[in-house]
């Protein structure tokens, strides 16, 4: 009966241990999950954060570059002088009639000297850019139609840039072709022209 008796005692304490480590898991307290919830797609949480967009102080306007982002536009100074750095050939105009090209290279050396650049004349020595026009024109009924592209070239004949456009023009005393262009269409592209070349050469919007 002893025997019995010893042999009990260490059954109840182990039955007893294991009660209260079951009554200590109950009193802990259950794992709570954390958080982690994504922002839904197209959201501003999702978005990139990207830093404003710097604004043009000739414009006001933010100036793009490639991949979306921005860079400061030039300050007047800084846009003056670059383009005091430039010295610009422009070579002969393909397309036109003698009559039409002259009020343009005319409007053009103007536009250009009073943008700050320096001519380079016709021998194009020192010349860090060169200009090459090429022109056509369409009639269509009363109206006539300049279709013009420029492409700017580095000294070693490369070509850095493009500038294209169309201007229209009422028909002259029933004319047609050059004849039917007046010196003032001409003289309208040659303004449109220099604003981009030098907007381009200034790193400025082309607008």
């Amino acid at each position: 009966m002893r025997r019995s008796c010893l042999t009990i005692a260490p059954l109840l304490v182990a039955v007893a241990l294991s009660a209260c480590n079951r009554a200590s898991d109950a009193l802990q307290p259950a794992p709570t999950a954390q958080a982690t919830t994504q922002p839904a797609p197209g959201s501003p949480a999702a978005a990139p954060a990207q830093a404003g967009a710097p604004a043009n102080p000739m414009t006001g306007a933010a100036v793009p570059t490639a991949a979306g982002i921005t860079t400061p536009a030039p300050t007047p100074a800084q846009a003056a002088a670059i383009l005091g750095k430039a010295r610009l050939q422009i070579a002969p105009i393909v397309g036109t009639s003698v009559e039409a090209a002259t009020p343009l290279t005319q409007r053009l050396a103007a536009r250009a000297k009073e943008s700050g650049i320096t001519l380079a004349g016709s021998a194009g020595q020192g010349a860090t850019h060169v200009l090459k026009g090429y022109f056509s024109t369409i009639s269509e009924g009363k109206d006539t139609t300049v279709i013009y592209v420029w492409d700017v070239y580095d000294p070693a004949g490369t070509r850095l840039h493009r500038i294209n456009g169309q201007q229209k023009a009422p028909t002259v005393s029933g004319a047609e072709g050059w004849a039917a262009v007046p010196p003032a269409t001409m003289q309208a592209i040659a303004d449109q022209t220099i604003t981009q070349l030098t907007n381009w050469l200034a790193g400025r919007p082309a607008g």
